[in-house]
């Protein structure tokens, strides 16, 4: 099979493109376009989320159904996704705003998520044609595409807003060619292969998919935390509201140039142990969040390229280990990353709906300078214990770790 590998970056690009960007300029556009509400803002996202979480084993069954047809079933996904993008973004609400909002949101990120599950589940295959190296290899193209689209779909409405009287219009059709070129890119790239066809039952029997599954909810957590809390540490304990968009910037661009160094360095020590690396980068960098306080901007600049880093590789590395157990074990690709993508948005899930009413019961409020303590120990001292915790998990796997070839 051919060795090249360049549709898989920008195909990664256009899904993330819709992932994370969308949770973070669509609710806003609503609210200052439509007047939407804060209250039921808050709660049309509560819902998605909780649909968008117990959703993914099922699209990962059905992902793992259709394989014989993954390439038109992605191509019809995008389709979907495309469309609602525009929706969204284009034609103004023919009801009231915040159903608009709230239907057009169900069809991106569903589509969305399946999009993800087929695209990592092809992956396992590709990726064994590949050689030894393949599924390090295939993750450090994937993984810094999708960072890099993450990076460039967070400013893009930013950058247009200065040339253009809609710039959230102009990106969604900006995305809609990209969209196109991807699908296009990547066509040759969904060969039907044989497998198993495997229920959620069958692929939670194997005890080396429960205790990755369970690395990857604990491992993610510390993200989740840090995400949730992130507005609200950069406005409050930092005092530097406006600086968030920077920041999030470094952290992004960070964790997508790191992706292939962290392949470079698992194939020097073994993708287990290049890993533990990223984590204890990242444990040490929490740490040092601690002790950071109202205008220590620079610190805080070095703490988002540091932990950045630690999440390049912990997108890079232990996706690629999972996917390669599920091929070695010839277990069922898209069933199991159905789960592994339950898994990551539940500890999302369990953040949002976790730290923010515990954050108001300890006294804090948005903008507020009360309960700045209880802010820096969830935002630091609590990921960095979730992330020694998943160091222990990940150092009693049971997993192959050879040495990666070129």
């Amino acid at each position: 099979m051919s060795q090249r590998l360049w549709p898989w970056p920008a195909y990664a690009a256009m899904i993330a493109a819709a992932g994370l960007p969308i949770y973070l300029h669509a609710p806003k556009f609503y609210i200052d376009s439509y007047g939407v509400s804060l209250a039921s803002m808050g709660l049309i996202l509560l819902a998605l989320r909780l649909i968008d979480v117990v959703q993914d084993p099922l699209l990962g069954l059905l992902a793992q159904a259709t394989r014989a047809h993954r390439g038109a079933m992605t191509t019809g996904a995008v389709a979907i996704m495309t469309g609602a993008m525009i929706a969204l973004f284009v034609i103004p609400p023919p009801f009231a705003p915040t159903l608009w909002f709230a239907l057009t949101l169900t069809f991106l990120f569903s589509s969305w998520s399946f999009l993800t599950i087929a695209f990592y589940a092809q992956g396992v295959a590709r990726a064994e044609s590949l050689g030894p190296s393949g599924h390090i290899r295939l993750a450090g193209w994937r993984e810094t595409g999708s960072l890099l689209g993450v990076c460039l779909a967070a400013v893009a409405p930013v950058a247009l807003a200065s040339v253009h009287p809609q710039p959230f219009a102009l990106f969604a059709l900006g995305f809609a060619a990209l969209a196109l070129m991807a699908t296009i890119a990547m066509r040759r790239e969904w060969t039907a292969t044989p497998g198993p066809r495997l229920n959620l039952r069958a692929a939670l029997a194997d005890p080396t998919t429960r205790r990755l599954l369970f690395l990857a909810f604990v491992n993610g957590a510390p993200v989740a935390v840090t995400s949730t809390l992130f507005l609200f540490f950069v406005e409050s304990a930092l005092n530097a509201p406006g600086y968030e968009g920077p920041f999030l910037l470094i952290f992004f661009l960070s964790a997508a140039l790191s992706a292939p160094l962290w392949v470079r360095l698992a194939n020097r020590l073994g993708p287990r142990q290049a890993l533990l690396g990223g984590m204890i980068l990242a444990t040490l960098t929490f740490a040092f969040a601690l002790t950071l306080g109202p205008g220590d901007l620079w610190p805080f600049a070095l703490i988002c390229l540091a932990s950045g880093a630690g999440l390049g590789a912990d997108l890079t590395l232990l996706p690629a280990l999972f996917a390669r157990h599920l091929a070695r074990r010839g277990l069922g690709e898209a069933t199991g990353f159905g789960l592994w993508s339950f898994a990551g948005k539940l500890s999302l899930a369990a953040a949002a709906g976790g730290l923010l009413p515990l954050l108001q019961s300890l006294g804090f409020q948005s903008g507020g300078q009360t309960a700045l303590t209880a802010l820096t120990l969830l935002y630091a001292a609590l990921p960095c214990a979730l992330k020694l915790l998943a160091i222990a998990l990940l150092l009693r796997l049971n997993l192959p770790d050879e040495r990666i070839t070129p």
